[in-house]
């Protein structure tokens, strides 16, 4: 509630601030998103000290009472009336609260006495209640119920004396910080689920006691979301990314990834495969921390997220096709195929990206639509046992299927989906180009013309990914009858839709009527029908790209295309959000 004293507090916060905040971090002390809020907030608390002092002609910081005084003041700073100005006052100083108790409470937290180490004791239920309220649980009965189920729990029999006592200094400091979260029971009982996984492990108990800067991320992240506390829970030695908040909300551009993973790999025998994919596997989920938490908390929009997952998806396939490669090579030797100049080459294998790796718009969870091809003429291999080329690069995909699939004790790396090959499901794992030419020239149905639009290379040989863009660039770009595209285009989505099985509550974000699917088919269409009259709708594989093409070329108005992309752009943040909240893209209903 706003009071005529409710501004004071603010004072001294602005007076110590000293010049104007900026919205970024370039010293990179603090997320991004964290410095567009506090300068966010600092810009607004600024521009009501400035019109109540114009008013009132001198210093002041303390909000009017009067009814009149307070329209004013609202009126002055663009607002339509006082419970607007109340209600962006509140929200900007809940916010900077939290900044506050993360970066100047917590770390001091850890000295002092908490009246919560009674809560965790087991103290009388009514005081307890009492205590979890004042310190803002809205629900202490479930908050309660669950602290005594994570003191029956297993994980707390594994713990010895000092693990318990690192964990009693830890629990009090936890219920404080989960208190100051915008739901403050989901974010206890998500973290509580984190200190399951830990499984008796003392060594990150201590690591988040002593490090109340990692406990304050730990919180923060569970309060936004349950699958970020998953995987928490499942990996905890992720904990670890949460010392140093500047690299948490900073997700890694291309050239870093490529460096770190490479650093990573040289650290691990190059003979010992299994401890190779693991280190795959926990880089990729490190990676994928960074961006949802960045993407959550740290201001990275939505295809700034995709983006990264998409980097992150074609590097790691491109060192899993490499160690694949060099396992087989070592046994077999490779095949050549036939060169420009008559001689043998070595023979390309390509790994083709559809769907939404395809189009750069990867999400958290998301399998990998694969396709996989090799160079035309496969001869045997040169080596100690040598194969027929096809055989060879057959298993070659087997290899990297496995590399990426299995479980290992670091899970697996990504689910793979191969139904986009040709004839399917039916059809074989790996296919010469010419022989995939042939069948996207004379053999296949429109819907596979349709998910050509999102393919193109993604990893393997540079030379046959330019023969694949060129017969990609071919095919679409044929002259179709628009009548007949529109009703094979309409008619496959009516039975995707009739597949489909909507969710019993909420909308699928996905494929409701509206939904993401009904854009990309309006798009994939577009491709398809107006491609022979305008080559750059060839270039982009991605929907805002092509949206923005069609715009180019006079397809679509400027203001309908616009409409479209941003529809689309709210559509698969508030899918990344769903998912990191609840696991689905599903919105209440």
């Amino acid at each position: 509630m706003v009071t005529s004293a409710s501004f004071a507090p603010f004072q001294g916060w602005a007076s110590v601030t000293g010049t104007r905040m900026r919205s970024t971090s370039p010293a990179g002390f603090c997320a991004p998103g964290a410095a567009a809020e506090l300068g966010a907030a600092y810009r607004f608390l600024r521009r009501a000290e400035h019109r109540l002092q114009a008013w009132e002609d001198r210093q002041t910081q303390r909000l009017p009472q009067e009814p009149e005084a307070r329209e004013r003041l609202a009126f002055a700073m663009g607002l339509p009336g006082w419970g607007a100005f109340a209600r962006e006052l509140e929200a900007h100083r809940a916010r900077v609260q939290g900044h506050f108790q993360r970066v100047l409470v917590a770390p001091q937290a850890a000295e002092t006495a908490s009246p919560l180490a009674e809560v965790w004791e087991g103290g009388e239920p009514e005081r307890a209640a009492a205590l979890l309220r004042q310190a803002g649980y809205r629900d202490p009965a479930a908050a309660l119920a669950r602290l005594e189920a994570f003191r029956r729990s297993p994980a707390l029999r594994a713990l010895g004396a000092g693990g318990r006592a690192r964990l009693d200094r830890l629990l009090p400091l936890l219920l404080g910080a989960a208190g100051h979260t915008e739901a403050p029971e989901a974010a206890l009982a998500r973290a509580l689920e984190v200190l399951e996984g830990i499984r008796g492990r003392a060594t990150y108990l201590a690591l988040l006691v002593e490090n109340p800067l990692a406990l304050s991320q730990l919180v923060r992240l569970c309060a936004a979301s349950a699958w970020i506390a998953a995987l928490l829970a499942r990996r905890p030695l992720l904990l670890d990314e949460l010392l140093d908040p500047r690299r948490l909300y900073a997700p890694l551009d291309r050239e870093t990834l490529a460096a770190e993973l490479e650093a990573a790999l040289d650290a691990v025998p190059g003979e010992d495969l299994e401890a190779r994919m693991d280190v795959l596997r926990r880089f990729k989920e490190a990676q994928v921390l960074r961006v949802a938490a960045a993407e959550l908390l740290g201001g990275l929009e939505v295809t700034g997220a995709s983006a990264r997952l998409t980097e992150l998806a074609e590097l790691l396939l491109e060192h899993a096709l490499g160690m694949a490669r060099a396992h087989l090579a070592a046994r077999h030797g490779w095949p050549r195929c036939p060169g420009p100049d008559g001689k043998g080459l070595p023979c390309g294998f390509l790994v083709v990206g559809y769907g939404k790796l395809g189009g750069r718009e990867l999400s958290y969870g998301s399998d990998l639509d694969l396709v996989f091809l090799y160079q035309d003429g496969a001869g045997p291999s040169e080596g100690p046992r040598p194969l027929e080329g096809p055989v060879l690069l057959t298993r070659l995909a087997q290899r990297l299927l496995h590399l990426l699939t299995a479980r290992t004790g670091a899970g697996s790396l990504y689910e793979v989906d191969l139904r986009l090959r040709p004839s399917g499901e039916a059809g074989l794992l790996v296919s010469p180009l010419g022989a995939y030419a042939a069948y996207q020239r004379e053999q296949a149905w429109t819907w596979e013309h349709q998910a050509l639009v999102r393919a193109r290379p993604v990893a393997g040989d540079r030379a046959l990914g330019r023969a694949f863009a060129a017969l990609r660039r071919e095919v679409l770009a044929r002259p179709r009858d628009p009548a007949r595209l529109r009703a094979e285009v309409a008619a496959m989505r009516e039975r995707m839709r009739q597949a489909h099985r909507p969710p019993p509550e909420g909308l699928d974000l996905k494929h409701a009527p509206g939904g993401i699917v009904d854009l990309e088919f309006v798009v994939q269409y577009g491709v398809l029908a107006w491609a022979h009259r305008h080559p750059a709708l060839l270039e982009p594989t991605g929907v805002l790209g092509l949206l923005e093409a069609f715009a180019r070329a006079g397809l679509l108005g400027r203001e309908e295309a616009e409409g479209l992309a941003g529809a689309y752009r709210a559509l698969r943040a508030l899918s990344h959000r769903l998912l990191l909240q609840t696991g689905r893209a599903v919105a209440p209903p």
